[in-house]
């Protein structure tokens, strides 16, 4: 059978992508509107058990949780498959991220800027793993309108770290989100490359 070039059937580079963020940033919601199959999700509803664990302010309609991880695929522009794993929020479920953060890229960190000190554990971890990530900032209704600049002043966020608003809800608002992390970090490789030939 004759194929041809062998670059027309050229697979797209698989690459992992965590989406971290706080207990009801809306991780969840962003892994399942831009998948392209149907997300696995590990929800539980919450119960009376976690009122004293779980801080619901700001979420208080939040029906169910993440307990172990989000999974989701998307393709972009036919170069790259996304595999996209949400982490589990609350902090009870942060023994997961170890695992789910083997082999990498980099990272979505969502922020509710109704919680914004939610986000500061994921920002810390990434940080500490020198790992590439994006701060995502979820618009939700009724939530006060912050400037980038108020939010990387908030955070203490480097310069070079890229911050930007989405709706978690829209695909084409998170595929968005998901290019600025990729550009991010092939930003950040380029430049370790040159680092180490120089």
């Amino acid at each position: 059978m004759e194929f041809g070039r062998f670059d027309r059937w050229r697979l797209p580079t698989a690459v992992k992508i965590l989406v971290a963020g706080g207990f009801g940033a809306g991780k969840t919601t962003m892994v399942g509107a831009v998948s392209e199959t149907r997300p696995l999700r590990t929800e539980e509803a919450l119960t009376q058990a976690g009122t004293y664990v779980d801080d619901l302010y700001g979420v208080e309609r939040k029906l169910n949780t993440t307990v172990a991880m989000d999974f989701g695929r998307i393709t972009l522009s036919n170069d790259y498959m996304l595999y996209l794993f949400g982490t589990p929020g609350q902090e009870r479920f942060w023994f997961f991220w170890d695992e789910l953060a083997l082999g990498a890229l980099g990272a979505v960190v969502l922020a509710d800027t109704r919680r914004l000190d939610d986000c500061f554990p994921s920002v810390d971890y990434f940080e500490k793993r020198d790992q590439p990530f994006v701060v995502a900032l979820n618009c939700f209704e009724g939530s006060k309108p912050y400037t980038v600049g108020q939010v990387r002043k908030a955070i203490g966020l480097q310069s070079d770290i890229p911050i930007v608003h989405c709706d978690a809800r829209r695909r084409d608002s998170g595929k968005e989100v998901l290019i600025t992390l990729m550009e991010h970090a092939m930003r950040r490789g380029a430049a370790s490359t040159v680092g180490t030939m120089s």
